[in-house]
C-alpha cells in the first residue's frame, strides 16, 4: 500500500536543494496520487514532470497499482504551510475566517502563530475605484479557514 510519509520522503529527496517545496499530497483509496507543489520563484512544467518522474520511478507497478500527477498549487490554491505566506508578503491576499468572515488587504507578515494584513476598506466615495487601506489587523493562524492570493489584471 502507498502511503503518504514514503511519497512525501521521495518528493522531498527530489526537491532537496531547490527552491521547490510540497504544499499538499493527497491519496485515494484506489491509489490515485496527487502531489501539490510551489517554489519561492514559481514551478515550471518541467519540475513537475522532473518530480513525477522520481516518484514513479521509486515506486513498483508491480506491487501497487497507481495513478500519479504532480502539479503547481497555482495562484488560485489556497495558502496551505507558512511558507506559502512568506512568499506573497506584500501581496493582496483574500481571508476567509473559520466565522466565514472575508477580509482582504496587503500581508504585512507571518508567523506560525498569525498573519498582520493591511485590510482594504470599501470608500465612501462610489466614484474613487482605487484601493483604500485602514489599519493593520491581525489575524490568528487558528483563525483562518483559508487564504489565498487575490489575482487583479
Amino acid at each position: 500500500m502507498i502511503n503518504k510519509k514514503y511519497i512525501s520522503k521521495l518528493a522531498d529527496e527530489c526537491l532537496l536543494n531547490s527552491d521547490r517545496f510540497v504544499v499538499g499530497i493527497v491519496i485515494s483509496t484506489d491509489n490515485n496520487i496527487k502531489v501539490f507543489i510551489d517554489g519561492d520563484n514559481g514551478v515550471t512544467i518541467k519540475q513537475c514532470v522532473e518530480l513525477s518522474r522520481h516518484i514513479e520511478n521509486n515506486l513498483d507497478r508491480d506491487k501497487d497499482d497507481f495513478e500519479l500527477s504532480v502539479s503547481s498549487a497555482g495562484a488560485d490554491h489556497p495558502f496551505l504551510i507558512l511558507r506559502q505566506y512568506i512568499n506573497n508578503i506584500d501581496q493582496k491576499i483574500r481571508v476567509i475566517t473559520l466565522d466565514g468572515k472575508k477580509i482582504t488587504g496587503i500581508l504585512k507578515s507571518a508567523n506560525n502563530e498569525a498573519v498582520d494584513l493591511l485590510e482594504e476598506v470599501k470608500s465612501k466615495n462610489k466614484k474613487i475605484k482605487k484601493a483604500v487601506f485602514g489599519e493593520i489587523i491581525t489575524i490568528p493562524m487558528n483563525e483562518i479557514k483559508e487564504a489565498k492570493r487575490v489575482i487583479t489584471f
